[in-house]
């Protein structure tokens, strides 16, 4: 049996619920930039199929979209009711960003959601490619707010403690906190990137099943050259992120590297693979590049990168985990950039929509950009332990003061109802995307009597709304 406390189990269920959370917002802001461009591309050159494919996509966007506010809605209520300890601490400041993504983000997309959804033919062209624009742009800014709240737990600053809570005292550095553009950058690409592989598999399952039309042509296409640019750029921001991370963080960048001390003045070297033993204070079986840690992470072959044992044992971060889940990012991500050139080798020759093992590959790979979104989120948020706060209160001070028995019980409901639900909702999606992109008629149909028309709603739109012929 695992010997786990309140604060592990409280720990473990926000962990799943924000695992299952964060999937799809991710999908819901490349999508809606997708439609975006899609929309766009129709009114310019009046290609039916980009209107073809919007109208599918935007039955997926719908569905991921309600998941999505359903999944975030459960996070703010597990603030008061397992984090107590930290609500009371740092309200003052989580609480008014997390307003300003309601009364900004929240409310423009909600505005004209269902402008974008129903009023395709109820509204003029231009106004609902405004519409779309405003829905994408407030994608962004939902993401711009809860990376801003983020990043300021990661690295705080703009504030002062005043009998232990936190005194808001500049609101332009705590929201442009240190790490804060660094993120929003990586939060956003990897966005980007996960969305051109969903879409890109999504093109390759129908290719593969023989659905060689031009819109499914288009969208393998497009999603191909999207992750051809967005994941060699989704690198240089990493790396990045990575020396932003040495500055503020750099207990957390030791334990990701599995670096537990430095010999003399010698260079780092890079820990390949091994396994990290907190207790034993080593990386065991540990296969090791010379020099390239200290190349990699400090740009220079002089300096050394920090070693865990300069830190005091209770302000060390688990390598265990995030050694290998940061390894698990960066391995995918190499992959995608690899699919991306491949994509662009066989483009060149003619050859990117018969070539079915390269389909079969990024068919695969369709849910890589979701998994090392995941593991990019494992990294950071174990690898800020054992601080909520930064360097400003500890995760055991923040959790509130439940049983084992209580945490176990809303955990184990927790992985029942979010199976229960987002498991149809994942599943009803999947349906959609496996219906593919259909061609439509340029006039909509008068829905009278024996006339065949493509329902709007999405949760209509896998079934065949065409009367049976005699």
């Amino acid at each position: 049996m695992l010997d786990l406390h309140a604060l592990d189990l409280a720990r473990l269920q926000f962990a799943f619920t924000v695992s299952f959370h964060i999937l799809f917002p991710a999908i819901t802001i490349g999508l809606a930039s997708f439609l975006l461009v899609l929309e766009a591309l129709w009114l310019k050159t009046d290609n039916n199929v980009y209107r073809d494919l919007y109208h599918f996509w935007s039955k997926v966007f719908a569905v991921n979209f309600g998941m999505g506010v359903v999944s975030g809605l459960v996070m703010a209520y597990e603030f008061g009711t397992n984090w107590s300890g930290f609500s009371a601490f740092a309200g003052s400041v989580t609480g008014p960003l997390l307003t300003y993504e309601v009364l900004t983000a929240f409310f423009l997309e909600a505005g004209f959601l269902g402008v974008m959804l129903f009023g395709w033919h109820r509204v003029g062209r231009r106004l609902h490619l405004f519409a779309t624009a405003m829905v994408a742009c407030g994608t962004l800014m939902s993401t711009f707010w809860i990376l801003a709240s983020n990043s300021w737990m990661q690295t705080p600053q703009g504030f002062e403690v005043v009998d232990g809570r936190v005194v808001p005292l500049d609101w332009l550095a705590i929201i442009f906190n240190p790490s804060f553009p660094f993120r929003l950058a990586h939060m956003a690409i990897a966005a980007f990137v996960a969305t051109s592989f969903f879409v890109g598999a999504s093109g390759a399952w129908h290719l593969l099943r023989g659905n060689d039309t031009p819109a499914v042509r288009k969208m393998f296409s497009m999603a191909l050259w999207m992750a051809l640019i967005v994941a060699p750029v989704q690198a240089f921001v990493g790396d990045a992120h990575g020396l932003n991370t040495l500055k503020y963080q750099p207990a957390k960048i030791a334990a990701i590297e599995g670096h537990w001390e430095n010999l003399d003045d010698k260079p780092s070297p890079l820990v390949l693979v091994g396994l990290p033993d907190m207790d034993a204070e080593k990386t065991r079986y540990a296969v090791e590049i010379p020099y390239l840690g200290s190349l990699i992470l400090t740009h220079s072959l002089t300096q050394q990168i920090p070693a865990l044992k300069s830190f005091p044992k209770e302000d060390r971060p688990n390598s265990t985990i995030i050694f290998w889940s940061f390894r698990v990012m960066a391995g995918l991500g190499i992959l995608m950039i690899l699919v991306g050139l491949a994509g662009l080798v066989l483009r060149r020759n003619g050859r990117v929509y018969t070539t079915r093992w390269f389909q079969r590959l990024v068919l695969c790979m369709g849910p890589s950009g979701l998994v090392a979104m995941l593991a990019g989120w494992i990294t950071t948020e174990v690898g800020r332990q054992p601080w909520v706060v930064y360097g400003q209160m500890r995760t055991a001070d923040a959790v509130a003061h439940h049983s084992v028995m209580q945490m176990s019980i809303s955990l184990g409901l927790f992985v029942v109802i979010y199976f229960t639900v987002f498991g149809v909702g994942i599943r009803y999606m999947m349906a959609l995307v496996r219906k593919g992109p259909q061609a439509e008629l340029d006039q909509p149909a008068s829905g009278g009597p024996g006339q065949q028309q493509t329902p709007s709603r999405p949760l209509s739109a896998t079934f065949n709304s065409a009367p049976e012929q005699p």
